[in-house]
């Protein structure tokens, strides 16, 4: 199931949230001092192309907590908005519930990014 929700995930609305982490994470890059931020957008753009068959883990510290606040204020309300967006164009349908799912789960990441690691869900 993994590999056909990701197939029809990358056509359906994959590619566009892909490309904007990626957009967010060349913004950050411009300054150095975002290089980091950016590395992870990056990251998370790899997870928006195929999301099914991973999962994500959040922990993290003060560090972490402070980041988020950042990407929160800057960068992490839009992204999260049109996560959210595609989830309630999605969960019209019956058929859209598991796409929605991925989607509301990429809105979250949005959310709170750092301190996130990506795992894989296979058993």
């Amino acid at each position: 199931m993994s590999c056909l929700g990701n197939i029809i995930w990358f056509i359906f609305g994959g590619l566009i949230g892909a490309v904007t982490w990626f957009l967010a994470g060349c913004l950050w890059c411009i300054t150095i001092i975002g290089i980091p931020v950016g590395l992870q957008c990056f990251k998370f753009a790899g997870l928006a192309l195929a999301p099914f068959g991973k999962e994500v883990v959040y922990g993290g510290g003060g560090g972490s907590l402070i980041l988020n606040i950042l990407w929160l204020i800057f960068s992490g309300i839009p992204l999260a908005l049109g996560h959210l967006g595609s989830a309630i164009l999605l969960i019209i349908t019956i058929i859209g519930i598991p796409f929605a799912m991925q989607s509301l789960k990429m809105a979250k990441l949005a959310l709170m990014p750092f301190g996130a690691q990506i795992v894989s869900s296979r058993y």
